[in-house]
């Protein structure tokens, strides 16, 4: 058998989360001879997390970023069905639905304009997909009632995954059909020789290579582009015992979400640091997320917690995700900066990319917003337009 150092590749994604496994999960499907190189271990990064709420946007000034994601929400279910299909494993996949408790008069009033628009954004005769605002005492089964006073929103787009299981099934697949290694971390890439190096001196030849580490990805796109087009923000969350609550629906209450999963576990989070010192989780801030959960949903009271997590999400400087080939390069792409959206939009980020890479039309348009232009100097372009 060839080794990987002797292979020749059609596309290297550095990374191993949800980004650079959706995108060779989407390489493979279309031919490309793929490797996937993760300098740690699958979902080392941001995407190893356990909340896996998959939040719509609200449907209000409406944009390209939220049409796509409703897109990209409303076509996630086929994907991982299929996917749970080719590969025997479970994602942990539920269309659960959300609620909003309502505190004031005023956001009472700004929802009802909400669910108004939602007829027109989320074409609930077509999908099912509905935002309603339904009167105080509504569901108080799960959500503590005083934390509603003006009523709740239930709306039936949202859903959840496990992130982990999501992750697992991907790999699953990566390393049936394709190469995946890790404890491999890219360096650099000579694109006129189409070499990858890797920190310990090792190479291998791909045609293309798709930056996609998540956060780390940021300081390899400054190093091929002189600039820093975004930061990492620490996010923790954690899991109690939810036996018995598997079919509840997502609460997002007091800047929290409360997630109950189909294993019997609740992710409770995240937090959002821009200042911090290192990545890993605070005991304290643990207790502080299950004290606050607690206060709003009551049936968590006296329920263990099962383990916690930390982790340096990838936020743009510009807010949107960065999608595409990178200023002065032919063949060298990023894929990064999904911060709090990387799960529900992941697949259409990636049959996107790969059509980009094959000079195809992709089955949604990726916003502008997500195109290096948009994060990069302005015009910034080598002398052949690239």
């Amino acid at each position: 058998m060839t080794s990987p150092s002797e292979a020749s590749f059609d596309i290297a994604v550095a990374g191993a989360g949800i980004f650079g496994l959706s995108i060779a999960h989407r390489a493979i499907k279309r031919g490309l001879r793929t490797v996937v190189l993760e300098a740690a271990y699958v979902g080392a990064g941001s995407s190893g997390g356990v909340l896996g709420a998959l939040m719509p946007h609200m449907p209000a000034r409406w944009n390209p970023k939220k049409e796509f994601q409703f897109q990209a929400l409303r076509s996630l279910e086929g994907h991982i069905r299929q996917l749970e299909e080719e590969t025997g494993l479970s994602c942990g996949y539920a269309r659960c639905g959300r609620i909003l408790p309502l505190t004031t008069q005023d956001k009472l009033d700004h929802h009802l304009e909400r669910a108004e628009e939602s007829k027109l954004r989320w074409h609930p005769q077509e999908t099912g997909f509905t935002y309603e605002v339904e009167p105080v005492g509504r569901r108080s089964d799960w959500l503590e009632a005083s934390a509603a006073p003006f009523g709740i929103v239930y709306e039936t787009l949202a859903a959840r995954t496990s992130p982990r299981g999501y992750l697992a099934a991907l790999a699953a697949f990566v390393r049936r059909h394709a190469t995946l290694m890790e404890n491999t971390e890219v360096v650099d890439f000579d694109e006129a020789s189409s070499t990858v190096r890797f920190a310990d001196g090792e190479t291998l030849t791909s045609r293309t290579l798709v930056l996609a580490g998540g956060f780390s990805a940021f300081g390899l796109i400054e190093r091929f582009t002189g600039e820093r087009i975004g930061r990492g923000e620490k996010g923790q969350a954690l899991l109690m015992d939810g036996q018995g609550l598997e079919d509840k629906p997502a609460i997002y209450c007091d800047g929290l979400y409360v997630v109950p999963h189909e294993n019997g576990t609740i992710a409770i989070g995240s937090t959002s640091d821009r200042e911090f010192t290192d990545a890993a989780t605070s005991p304290a801030r643990s207790a502080e997320l299950a004290e606050r959960a607690t206060r709003f949903c009551p049936q968590l009271a006296g329920r263990k917690v099962l383990s916690d997590w930390a982790g340096i999400r990838p936020r743009c400087h510009k807010r949107d995700p960065l999608v595409g080939r990178l200023p002065g390069s032919r063949s060298l792409y990023a894929a990064t900066g999904g911060y709090k959206i990387s799960f529900g939009i992941a697949h259409l980020v990636a049959d996107s990319l790969i059509a980009g890479i094959m000079q195809e039309s992709p089955r949604q348009e990726l916003p502008q917003t997500f195109d290096p232009k948009h994060h990069f100097g302005e015009n910034r372009l080598d002398s052949d337009g690239f």
